[in-house]
């Protein structure tokens, strides 16, 4: 917790100013050149990113494009990150990034260099044009929920309420039933 404190004048009564940090859980992406110095690279930059520190990071996963033209498999991975930072102002230095590393704009789900999501901060509820929180299809990506279940397995979903290693274990579940049809 970081605290922002005056010293109070004689005679008068103390104040302190305290800003609390929150807990942020980002899904990190790439399919474009080499994949896994690209989410490194990515880390390292959030982490550098004023008012935002990266407190863990989970195993990486290989994984198939959903929709858009032909391209190569995703390397995807989860942080989780401290920032005192609004949800808005967050997403804004994670844009920064993202552009940064060369990120072009480009259709829905086209490859990129480098994707960074917010998947859940704290337990806000929003969306907006620009930001809903929590992901709106994160219960349904495989590698959000196994890398959000590696590094945060009791954290509640905060609309379906359940923990993220249920979340998984439901995904997992369902798709060995479909296999098995």
């Amino acid at each position: 917790m970081q605290k922002n404190c005056r010293k109070p004048r004689a005679g008068s009564k103390k104040r302190f100013l305290v800003k609390l940090k929150s807990i942020a859980y980002l899904g990190i992406g790439s399919n474009i050149g080499k994949r896994e110095e690209n989410l490194t690279e990515a880390v390292l930059r959030v982490n550098a990113a004023d008012r935002i520190s990266v407190i863990q990071r989970s195993s990486y996963y290989k994984t198939l494009p959903v929709g858009g033209p032909p391209q190569e498999d995703y390397l995807n991975g989860v942080i989780k990150v401290e920032t005192d930072l609004s949800p808005d102002e967050c997403l804004s230095a994670l844009k920064q990034v993202e552009k940064d590393m060369g990120r072009k704009p480009a259709g829905k789900n086209h490859p990129r260099i480098i994707d960074l999501d917010i998947l859940l901060y704290e337990d806000t509820v929003t969306d907006t044009e620009t930001l809903s929180i929590p992901h709106p299809r994160m219960h349904e990506r495989y590698f959000v929920l196994r890398g959000l279940a590696e590094i945060a397995p009791e954290v509640m979903h905060p609309v379906l309420k359940k923990t993220m290693k249920e979340l998984y274990e439901t995904l997992r579940e369902d798709a060995a039933d479909r296999k098995d049809q």
